[in-house]
């Protein structure tokens, strides 16, 4: 049975990937395994059958043979674990791969998500341009620490893991900040991680729900909800 997972029926990052369904269908993509698609409206997420997948009513949520999951992160561990190609086989180098992951959510995606929020709902605050500065300067600090790690290697722990894939779609969030600019090894990590075949199904795959939702043909360019999701 293939497994389900749920997203947005019309996405407010517009088609841009940045909503959290995308690590799930790339680390999908990634090993291979074909996968059904609900797509839930806002007004839906906080309904009954989806609260019982997901209680804090967010996507995406996972479900497969009884088995029902949501956080990303989580689901995305879950695929790596019953799949080759996105956690290594030595154990010790399988924990490094999975402490990347919890890195991406719980030490570099705050920061990042609090300057997006900041940029879109805090505009018109009086005191906004300072603490969009603050932010900026909390990011920078989170970006200097994973440029120095990373270097000149191709990815954070030798192969391409599940690791990177957390970390890359997080980063993704920079762009048009330009922040992600100012370290050219992440920019330059970003988009290897962009040019893998299994992104681009991904990618393309949520760009088409998009697209089919919007009565402007899916076109995403210059709207400010990009930034959430």
């Amino acid at each position: 049975m293939k497994p389900t997972i749920t997203a947005f029926e019309r996405s407010p990052d517009c088609g841009r990937g940045l909503a959290r369904d995308m690590r799930v269908r790339w680390a999908l993509e990634e090993v291979g395994q074909p996968y059904d698609v609900r797509l839930v409206s806002f007004s839906g997420m906080k309904e009954p059958p989806h609260l019982a997948r997901n209680p804090f009513g967010q996507i995406p949520t996972y479900e497969e043979n009884g088995l029902v999951l949501f956080e990303s992160g989580a689901i995305v561990l879950h695929i790596a674990n019953h799949h080759s190609g996105l956690l290594p086989d030595d154990a010790d180098a399988r924990m490094r791969a999975i402490a990347w992951m919890l890195a991406a959510v719980a030490t570099l995606d705050p920061p990042i998500m609090d300057r997006s929020l900041c940029a879109l709902f805090e505009r018109d605050q009086p005191w906004h341009a300072q603490r969009l500065a603050t932010l900026d300067t909390q990011v920078r600090k989170r970006l200097g620490e994973l440029s120095r790690h990373l270097g000149d290697a191709e990815w954070l722990e030798g192969a391409f893991s599940a690791g990177d894939l957390m970390t890359v779609h997080v980063l993704l969030r920079l762009r048009g900040s330009g922040l992600l600019d100012e370290v050219p090894n992440l920019a330059t990590y970003v988009a290897r991680g962009e040019a893998r075949p299994a992104y681009q199904r991904a990618f393309e795959a949520q760009r088409a729900v998009f697209a089919a939702s919007s009565p402007q043909g899916g076109t995403a360019e210059g709207d400010s909800a990009t930034t959430i999701a």
